[in-house]
């Protein structure tokens, strides 16, 4: 068997909500956030990855969690079978190159007193990939040019553009180092419908010329479904359901990726209103026992608030945790 380009094994990441004076006034008091509670997950080469689920679900986290912005508190992320978390330095150079990020806000990534120029050639300066500056600048007018910008951009500044051409140029600061994977963290909700549709089928081209692999993070389902090949649900920290996008669009197993489905405004139908889960997703900082999403399911069964459901293989290359489907 093949080892995947990226393999995620029970990733942990939790965060201590005390701070300041609350940890001199509250010695004893424990609030920690299970952001990323156990997640496994994997990623070929050239394969797109949707992680969709509700704001507070850990999708971002675990993204971080990747790159290396965020440490985990336990478990591994594997590169190629070498894991990044007990890696030498080189190693994790190494991993800094491959494995880029674009960030949701395309007015908040750039940073406003770099020029263009500065900032595509950044990740060349600190990789050693260009033996002098002209050279860096040729390759940064040309990443520039094949992600639909002007070599005359160079010496301009973010605030000189709009949002769709400042994620363009977040798309060419990640991709310049040639990286194997990018993270894409809600990288096109903060722009328009149309700007959305140019830089989804950018994505495309690029993975298609250069075999990237994507973890594109998302809440739009309209937008994962449009280019991911395989999906993960998450709910509170955990993976509830894993399978081809298609097919788990089509037919969910779930309950909470059924809702999720059904409230997507592509999923219903003109004279039917969207179904509507009951309650509010738990706080992260007290998860439920057993199964986290028993509370608002329509379909949980007495066993659901004790015992907790194991991610299991249901054919097809889908798995769900849940103890619908034993």
């Amino acid at each position: 068997m093949t080892e995947p380009l990226l393999r995620i094994t029970g990733l942990v990441r939790h965060f201590d909500t005390r701070r300041g004076l609350q940890m001199l006034t509250q010695p004893r008091a424990r609030h920690t956030v299970h952001a990323v509670d156990g997640v496994s997950l994997t990623l070929a080469r050239g394969e797109t990855l949707g992680v969709i689920g509700e704001s507070g679900c850990g999708k971002t986290t675990l993204g971080r969690c990747v790159v290396g912005l965020t440490p985990p508190g336990a478990g591994r992320v594997m590169l190629e079978g070498r894991d990044l978390l007990r890696a030498d330095a080189a190693l994790r150079q190494e991993a800094r190159r491959r494995i880029q990020m674009v960030f949701q806000n395309p007015y908040a990534s750039l940073n406003p007193r770099h020029t263009v120029a500065e900032t595509v050639c950044l990740p060349l300066r600190v990789h050693g990939l260009a033996r002098n500056r002209p050279e860096a600048e040729a390759r940064a007018a040309e990443m520039l040019e094949r992600v639909g910008l002007r070599r005359d951009h160079l010496p301009r500044y973010p605030h000189q553009f709009s949002g769709g051409q400042r994620q363009r140029i977040a798309i060419a600061r990640a991709l310049v180092a040639r990286p194997d994977i990018v993270v894409c963290d809600e990288a096109v909700s903060a722009l328009d419908v149309s700007v959305q549709a140019q830089i989804l089928a950018l994505l495309a081209e690029l993975q298609a010329e250069r075999g990237i692999a994507y973890l594109f993070i998302s809440h739009n389902l309209g937008v994962v479904g449009r280019i991911a090949d395989r999906l993960a649900v998450m709910y509170l920290g955990l993976v509830v359901e894993e399978g081809p996008a298609r097919e788990v669009l089509r037919k969910p197993l779930h309950p909470y990726a059924e809702a999720l489905v059904a409230a997507a405004p592509r999923a219903r139908r003109a004279e039917a209103p969207p179904r509507r889960l009951p309650g509010e997703p738990p706080s992260p900082l007290d998860p439920p026992g057993g199964c986290r999403f028993h509370p608002r399911c329509p379909h949980a069964m007495a066993r659901c608030a004790t015992e907790v459901p194991v991610l299991r293989p249901q054919g097809a290359g889908r798995s769900v945790a849940c103890h619908l489907h034993g």
